[in-house]
């Protein structure tokens, strides 16, 4: 069995990050809004994203900005959310585990469902 650190640094995060994204640029259903939304900025989009996840799991405070205004023009349906979180779930699992992996998996379920209701999208749960 392959035993896994849990998240607790700055390296980390970006591991986690630059790892769920480079899944992301690739999937059939995902990477044509992220290519279309970020064009070629990649590079500032996962700074920034590394700087969101640390604040949200390691209380960094190393991120400014209001994520939901970003994504309330995008048209985006239930099935895009379930892709996202499930590809962020496994490349969390795939990586780490422990407390603050699971946080992270909890946090990103959050996301998604507040993200999902200020949109008005229906959801299967």
């Amino acid at each position: 069995m392959d035993i896994k650190e849990d998240i607790k640094t700055e390296e980390n995060i970006k591991t986690l990050i630059y790892a769920f994204y480079d899944i992301v640029r690739k999937d059939e259903l995902l990477s044509p809004i992220f290519n279309e939304v970020i064009k070629k900025d990649w590079d500032t989009h996962l700074e920034t994203m590394c700087r969101f996840w640390s604040t949200m799991l390691l209380y960094s405070r190393t991120y400014k900005g209001d994520p939901m205004s970003k994504h309330i023009p995008l048209i985006l349906s239930n099935e895009h959310f379930e892709r996202w979180f499930l590809l962020f779930t496994e490349t969390v699992d795939k990586l780490f585990q422990g407390k603050t992996a699971n946080d992270a998996k909890r946090a990103a379920e959050n996301i998604g469902r507040i993200m999902q209701k200020v949109k008005g999208i229906n959801t299967k749960n």
